[in-house]
């Protein structure tokens, strides 16, 4: 897979755009390099926010309380994107796959985020065709990961209810839990090991 590095970001977010019910979800990244707006699912943006947490909560041996667990709560404009964030971005796109990483000897996560396109099959039937060719990665501190998953609670708590156990919305009428029927992986998780691998 071929992956653009931007480098560490300078300027790291979500967003929610839309009423509840047909909000459209959002990260959005700036580094010295580039910047990038990365449109995905609220399960997606919500279990990113959850395996961040849990890795913080590793690393610093408790530390660092997992976001549920923290005193207090973010205001609901902190983490809006900045005003001097670019107007035209060179990357702009829905996300088919994320991958997250943590640094141990730099203390930096990294993410990789791979766009996708629908395209239909020899029956017609649409297809998710992962755009490998066009995916980029990009550093964060952990103070920023902090701030990230801070953000993403707000959002998502600002919202629709939502499942216990797959943390999906809730709408008010029947559920098919994904935990109970199935599991679709949305991130993958690397070890530095696995990277090192990888890089050979």
């Amino acid at each position: 897979m071929s992956i653009r590095d931007m480098g560490t970001a300078e300027s790291l977010g979500a967003e929610a755009l839309g009423q509840p019910g047909h909000r459209r979800f959002r990260l959005f990244v700036r580094t010295k390099a580039s910047s990038a707006i990365l449109w995905m699912e609220k399960e997606q943006l919500l279990n990113l926010s959850l395996i961040i947490d849990r890795i913080l909560a590793q690393i610093s041996e408790g530390r660092i309380l997992r976001t549920e667990a923290r005193a207090g709560g973010l205001p609901p404009s902190s983490g809006d994107m900045p005003d001097d964030f670019p107007t035209l971005v060179e990357h702009d796109f829905q996300v088919g796959q994320l991958r997250l990483s943590f640094d141990g000897e730099h203390e930096m996560f990294v993410l990789a985020a791979v766009p996708f396109e629908i395209v239909e099959d020899e029956s017609g039937e649409p297809q998710l065709d992962l755009q490998t060719d066009d995916a980029l990665t990009f550093l964060f501190t952990l103070e920023q990961a902090q701030q990230l998953t801070s953000r993403v609670t707000f959002l998502v708590n600002s919202g629709r209810p939502i499942c216990p156990f797959c943390h999906t919305p809730l709408d008010g009428g029947p559920h098919a839990c994904v935990k109970q029927n199935g599991h679709r992986e949305i991130i993958q998780v690397l070890n530095e090991e696995e990277n090192e691998d990888e890089d050979e």
